[in-house]
């Protein structure tokens, strides 16, 4: 293999902190681990609102680079995340390189735990993409700083589908004149388990559902559960339908798609669903869709683990869910009265509170 000369290895550490400065981010932690194969970065973006809370996502990245960008994006979404819903958190988030059926052990995420734990509760962790809460047990044995396990507030993929459903039934009201979506025809892209549990939701109120999912058995069991109509993974942009949910990953909504989506409304649980905020927001906004921005309706997994952070039943997390319905219709009513995207709504709002938090 080959060895970086010093001036290379200057270089990349000159990249790293200039992309932290210009997002704005407070620390991230490289970690790796021979023994158990471990890679992962975890990074905090703002701990003004409080210590920072989020996931921990375990995807076969392209590159340490793609990881990296995309660990320091998901980390930004948290803190608005976290500050638009009201929580005393701030912003964080942690990937691990690797493929979620194949590189896991016990060992892997204990190793993790223990990184997890040099922070000082700095930064709390949870499951997200490719871990599971079963995964977190074994953080947990390593730190305290762990949300979502089980026999506690548990998996909290079923809240972040109930805010996101909330907040695709408001934004279906400002644009269709009512919350019902009943025959509504919505595209689900990702089934997975927050997509799921979505679709629950969905059916049960008697939407017309198509569903995309990468694997395949999961594609299968939730169509034969739920009468969805299975569709190709590149096929979903052209569909004629009245919502478009992402429920995978993220960047979804960039140049490509935006030629071929033909729907009124975009409300799903995916982070960082606009490829670059600042173009794809006005475009949306231009062709007259409604875009519900994505970390404040998926926000319910947040409150979930909040819940159990600060000691709260069951029934004050949901409530707190279900209050994603009125600070979407405050977010559409304030993007369109100041004629500028619901993303930028959404982030002024963010922002105000952690403005006045710093003061």
């Amino acid at each position: 293999m080959a060895v970086q000369s010093i001036d290379e290895l200057k270089g990349d550490r000159a990249k790293v902190l200039g992309q932290m400065i210009e997002m704005g981010h407070e620390q991230v932690l490289f970690c790796q681990d021979p023994k158990t194969g471990l890679k992962a970065i975890i990074a905090i973006h703002n701990t003004v609102c409080g210590p920072a809370l989020g996931g921990t996502r375990m995807w076969e990245y392209e590159n340490e680079q793609t990881a990296l960008y995309d660990v320091l994006r998901l980390s930004r979404g948290m803190t608005y995340k976290n500050s638009i819903s009201g929580l005393n958190l701030g912003g964080g988030k942690a990937v691990i390189i690797g493929n979620s059926r194949r590189d896991k052990s016990k060992q892997l995420f204990k190793r993790f735990g223990q990184f997890v734990d040099s922070l000082n509760g700095k930064y709390i962790t949870a499951e997200d993409v490719g871990i599971s809460p079963a995964d977190m047990v074994y953080v947990a044995q390593e730190t305290k700083h762990v949300a979502g396990l089980p026999g506690k507030s548990g998996d909290p993929s079923p809240v972040t589908a109930y805010g996101v459903y909330m907040g695709m039934k408001a934004a279906t009201k400002v644009h269709f004149g009512t919350e019902s979506l009943a025959n509504k025809k919505i595209a689900v892209q990702g089934v997975g388990h927050v997509g799921e549990y979505l679709v629950d939701h969905l059916t049960k109120e008697g939407a017309e559902l198509f569903i995309s999912d990468i694997h395949e058995p999961t594609l299968q069991h939730v169509a034969k559960k739920y009468g969805a109509t299975v569709v190709g993974l590149d096929d979903i942009y052209d569909l004629d339908v009245d919502i478009y949910s992402p429920c995978a990953l993220g960047a979804t909504i960039n140049d490509e798609s935006l030629k071929r989506l033909k729907c009124s409304v975009i409300a799903g649980s995916a982070n960082n669903q606009l490829e670059d905020e600042e173009a794809h927001g006005e475009m949306l906004r231009d062709r007259g869709m409604i875009y519900a921005p994505d970390y404040l309706i998926n926000a319910g997994g947040v409150m979930n683990c909040y819940g159990e952070v600060a000691g709260l039943q069951r029934e004050e997390v949901m409530k707190m869910a279900e209050n994603i319905y009125a600070t979407t219709l405050e977010i559409i009513q304030f993007s369109r009265a100041e004629g500028i995207p619901t993303y930028l709504a959404a982030n002024r709002k963010a922002e105000k509170r952690i403005a006045e938090l710093s003061a």
